[in-house]
């Protein structure tokens, strides 16, 4: 039920999805527990996030400070439903100029450089951050000339001028978003589908390194916040919350942490046939082996035969476990039955492989790294 309304919501390119301000709270302390510097001195950058909504704006304003931020920047895609409506607390942009009736919504833009307890309640609080707003004291609240389309010349300026960027970007473009972060060679913290394993220009990133899972949203579950949220039906829309629920969304980074480096722990081949949980693999004689291609079958992460030295397929969810100290990813496989290599950019992909007559699920192709 998640995963279709989730392609369902890409398919509509319904991209308006909002970030918990717990999950974001979550993931960046996995990065700031592997190196608390990792964010010192640098310049941090959410597109795609309405200033007035954006959870990652909350964020990282109110952990200026103690992150060691250089610069915020943070910007709008289109209008924010609400934006006009949060005039009394950011107060009017100078550079509007003045109409009569409703205010121009434009897509907007914050520049923070400096945050402190402005008011002298001995507190800092994101109104704070409202009164040196509106006196343009060493922030900066402007309209973007354009819609704020990350695609954009003013956004790929700002992008230029980042060091980090973290951010909830479309579901539908998420590609081409990956693509231009490699282009501009930027560190990213960012969310997608889960789905986007599988594609052709996101798993060779994957397989070399360049970017790989992060520490992960709570039990898998990513709760958003969207206008949408009564449209997703049952399963899908927590009417207690307002929110809605994905199971098949990840984190995507090439910021360093943590979990990146536990090493699996695994059974031996043998103790896996005589002790395994699954019922799959418990009482078995020997692990299935592909018809069409030289490895074995892992219908489970946890099923990894330490002491199998050739190439094994497992399942997609391996990636939330993998560490590169002690895996190789060999490949992938790829929809359809035709049984034979294929090159797909720089890596191989091999068709789905049969085992014992039964087609498998789509693998990620492993070895044992070499001691």
């Amino acid at each position: 039920m998640a995963n279709s309304n989730l392609t369902n919501a890409k398919r509509v390119k319904n991209d308006e999805f909002y970030t918990q301000y717990g999950d974001i709270q979550k993931e960046i302390g996995a990065y700031l527990e592997y190196d608390p510097d990792v964010f010192r001195g640098k310049a941090v950058y959410c597109n795609c996030d309405d200033p007035f909504e954006s959870n990652f704006f909350r964020y990282f304003v109110l952990n200026f400070n103690k992150l060691g931020l250089k610069q915020l920047v943070t910007t709008s895609y289109k209008p924010s439903p609400i934006a006009n409506t949060q005039l009394s607390l950011f107060g009017d942009d100078k550079t509007l100029k003045k109409t009569k009736g409703r205010p121009k919504v434009t897509a907007n833009k914050f520049i923070i450089n400096e945050v402190r307890d402005i008011d002298g309640d001995g507190e800092f609080n994101l109104k704070d951050i409202a009164e040196q707003l509106k006196v343009n004291k060493h922030n900066e609240w402007t309209p973007l000339e354009g819609d704020g389309d990350f695609r954009s010349d003013e956004c790929i300026n700002l992008l230029k001028q980042s060091d980090i960027v973290v951010t909830n970007p479309p579901f539908s473009l998420f590609r081409e978003y990956v693509k231009q972060l490699f282009e501009y060679d930027k560190k990213f913290v960012i969310i997608g589908s889960g789905n986007a394993i599988t594609y052709k220009d996101i798993f060779p990133l994957i397989k070399e390194s360049k970017m790989w899972l992060g520490n992960g949203f709570h039990a898998g579950n990513a709760f958003f916040s969207t206008p949408f949220a009564k449209e997703y039906g049952e399963g899908v829309y927590m009417p207690e919350t307002g929110l809605v629920k994905f199971r098949n969304v990840c984190w995507f980074t090439n910021v360093d942490h943590g979990r990146r480096h536990q090493p699996l722990p695994l059974m031996t081949m043998e103790e896996n046939l005589k002790y395994s949980k699954h019922k799959e693999i418990k009482g078995k004689k020997a692990y299935e082996k592909y018809d069409n291609y030289d490895a074995i079958e892992i219908p489970f992460t946890d099923s990894i035969p330490s002491d199998y030295d050739g190439v094994m397929g497992v399942p997609l969810s391996f990636l939330d476990k993998y560490s590169p100290e002690q895996f190789e990813i060999v490949g992938g496989t790829a929809n359809g039955q035709v049984p034979k290599e294929s090159k797909i950019g720089n890596f191989k992909v091999y068709n789905n492989p049969i085992a014992s007559g039964r087609k498998i699920f789509q693998r990620v192709l492993i070895k044992h790294k070499k001691k």
